[in-house]
């Protein structure tokens, strides 16, 4: 909503709920104060205040007071402002996507509510609270006693029960404050009312509000605590909430996972190093896509002392294609301990797996779970996103500190089937309560329990700050070869794609003449240059943007050996494709030597 014709005035004093005055340009202008509220921690005197001019000369105060400043923030408060705020978010569907009605201010029995609406085959009736009342970035309502509303949400009780949807919506007339609660202190009778209002399904919520100097328009969801003495963190708050819920997950899950499980080839026989295997390769990477590496990996390295004593070339090789190349490095690291210091063995013990390469919460979980038994929580992105959904939490799932509590709240609900019930969460997550698209609801076993899904809002959660952007990195790409061999150089052994063979490269985009000028610094005589086609490749932090070139040599030097200080070597396509580990991010330019890296090598041999 928009305001017009504003003008900026120092506050000065309130002669009654309606009138106050203001230093105006130097001259003292009463003005219309636009909330009838107690409103005494907002009208400071030499508060900065915003005034609409009234398009009625004929009224008695020239201008309406509709915003003031407190402590660097701008708060809206016009008594008028959140219905119309309200109205227009309603009609942009907001709330209500397959919204068909809206008609404003509708009487029900000795009510008359702010709004009616009708969306699907729902009715429902719906009760604006405007809240102005900050108190160490809380905010409360009411500011004063308000048996009207009291009786509101009395009379929204009474439609419920008869087969209307519900709401109460507090408008926050600001930005960026922590959570909302009813003003106990002010009026407990209406905090009560509200309480049992939610229990009998009328649907509590409150919404935080972009406020200008001449605009208003609602934001983004607040959280809303309705019961005393929750502690100050929403996750906590959401957990003792919603206590029940948690402990009501395991039994309906567990009946839908044994009858909707995948059968996966580290489940037939879930040996501790099996499930360590398929866990890590899992990170980051689609179950499709690990299932013949995990087989060709079992095959190559069958137990952990195979893993421990393999070349890192062939390891490498191995895990070509899948990326993220520390977590084979890893577990190498680790398996070279457990022989070491556990006689081979893996530890069964959380705490133990925990000091192992590579293995943080999550992994120590899955295996001593689902491999060993024991009771401890397993929890990844799937399962923190199931969860969000169910709580309808509003913290950052990325935050650490989220998914420790998550962790904390899981360890006291673990039922005896620890590790069918770490995988059934899993599951859930990765086949029904899906990340991108719409989840698959209708046949999720929790759905009765999930409060995202009884309001709609599956599609705002889990909540996710915002990733810093990825760098961007421009080289240039050389395919270099003789009649027979193809030159590629190996990875520094740390940092990114550490140890892997790579075809030589340029910082930047070069031109053909650059890159003629820089093989003959390096002994290399080019024949004929031949532009390829650019590629782009993705990692988790930066992009790597590249320039492509075919350089046909007569022959490679003979007198190579600077070459190979700087990591050269000069290999056959055949060797290449079987021996030397190349990443997936020159896939666009191993096709010029008619070889395939990973998966794709092995179809091709199929």
């Amino acid at each position: 909503m928009k305001y017009h014709k504003i003008e900026k005035g120092i506050f000065l004093e309130r002669a009654n709920r309606f009138i106050g005055y203001v230093e105006l340009a130097g001259r003292r202008e009463t003005v219309h104060v636009k909330n009838t509220g107690r409103c005494k921690e907002l009208l400071l005197q030499n508060a900065a205040v915003y005034l609409e001019k009234s398009g009625r000369p004929d009224r008695k105060t020239a201008y309406d007071l509709v915003a003031v400043e407190k402590g660097g923030r701008l708060i809206n408060m016009d008594s008028q402002a959140p219905n119309k705020a309200v109205e227009e978010w309603l009609l942009k569907k907001q709330l209500f996507p397959d919204l068909s009605l809206l008609r404003p201010e509708t009487k029900y029995k000795n009510s008359r509510f702010d709004f009616y609406a009708e969306a699907g085959d729902k009715k429902i009736f719906i009760e604006v609270k405007g809240v102005t009342l900050e108190q160490d970035n809380v905010v409360l309502f009411p500011d004063a006693p308000s048996e009207r509303a009291k009786k509101h949400v009395e009379e929204l009780v009474s439609a419920r029960q008869e087969g209307y949807e519900a709401y109460v919506i507090f408008v926050v007339q600001m930005q960026g404050v922590d959570y909302f609660t009813p003003n106990r202190s002010t009026q407990p009778q209406f905090a009560e009312a509200l309480l049992q209002a939610q229990e009998a399904g009328v649907h509590i919520l409150a919404y935080d509000c972009l406020v200008t100097a001449d605009s208003m328009e609602v934001h983004e969801p607040v959280e809303v605590r309705l019961k005393e003495n929750l502690g100050e963190n929403s996750f906590e708050t959401k957990i003792k909430l919603r206590k029940g819920c948690l402990e009501d997950i395991p039994k309906p899950l567990l009946a839908w996972y044994d009858n909707n499980k995948r059968v996966l080839p580290w489940r037939e026989n879930p040996t501790p190093y099996r499930v360590w295997v398929s866990e890590i390769m899992l990170q980051q990477t689609r179950v499709e896509a690990v299932k013949p590496y995990f087989d060709r990996f079992m095959t190559a390295l069958p137990d952990i002392a195979s893993l421990a004593a393999a070349p890192e070339d062939a390891l490498l090789k191995l895990w070509e294609g899948l990326g993220y190349y520390n977590r084979v490095r890893n577990m190498q690291k680790a398996a070279s301990r457990i022989m070491s210091e556990y006689e081979g063995v893996m530890p069964s013990e959380y705490d133990a797996l925990l000091k192992l390469s590579g293995i943080g919460s999550y992994t120590a979980g899955a295996i001593a779970s689902i491999a060993y038994g024991r009771r401890v929580p397993a929890v990844d992105g799937n399962v923190l996103r199931v969860l969000a959904r169910i709580l309808r939490l509003e913290e950052d799932i990325l935050l650490p500190a989220v998914k420790k509590k998550t962790e904390e709240a899981l360890l006291g609900i673990m039922p005896e089937r620890a590790g069918d019930f770490n995988q059934a969460m899993m599951e859930i997550g990765a086949t029904v309560c899906i990340p991108n698209g719409a989840p698959h609801c209708e046949r999720c076993p929790l759905a009765e329990l999930c409060l995202a899904r009884e309001r709609g809002e599956q599609a705002a959660y889990p909540k996710k700050g915002a990733k810093k952007p990825r760098s961007i990195e421009n080289k240039t790409v050389l395919v270099i070869q003789d009649e027979n061999r193809t030159a590629l150089r190996k990875r520094a052994p740390k940092g990114l794609l550490a140890g892997m063979y790579e075809f030589p490269s340029m910082e930047g985009h070069r031109s053909a003449d650059e890159v003629k000028e820089w093989l003959l610094e390096k002994g290399i005589k080019a024949i004929r240059i031949t532009k390829l086609r650019d590629s782009c490749h993705i990692f988790t932090h930066k992009e790597w943007h590249m320039w492509g070139y075919m350089i046909r040599v007569d022959e490679f030097a003979s007198d190579t050996d600077a070459l190979i200080r700087e990591g050269w070597t000069f290999a056959e396509a055949a060797d290449t494709e079987e021996k030397y580990p190349v990443p997936s991010a020159f896939a666009a330019y191993t096709g010029y030597l008619n070889i395939k890296l990973g998966n794709e090598k092995y179809r091709r041999q199929e």
